[in-house]
């Protein structure tokens, strides 16, 4: 075990929480093009 190629020696120092980051990343990224549509509905609007 003095090798450094064990898995089981590269434990995470912090624990990952996958589904609530897979979460947060679904949220801004559907909120950024949420923004993005309003700003583009916005603009159709007022160019007319």
């Amino acid at each position: 075990m003095s090798e450094q190629k064990h898995p089981e020696l590269h434990v995470y120092e912090e624990e990952r929480d996958d589904l609530m980051d897979v979460s947060m990343g679904f949220g801004v990224f559907f909120a950024v093009l949420f923004v993005i549509a309003i700003i583009a509905t916005v603009i159709s609007v007022v160019a007319k």
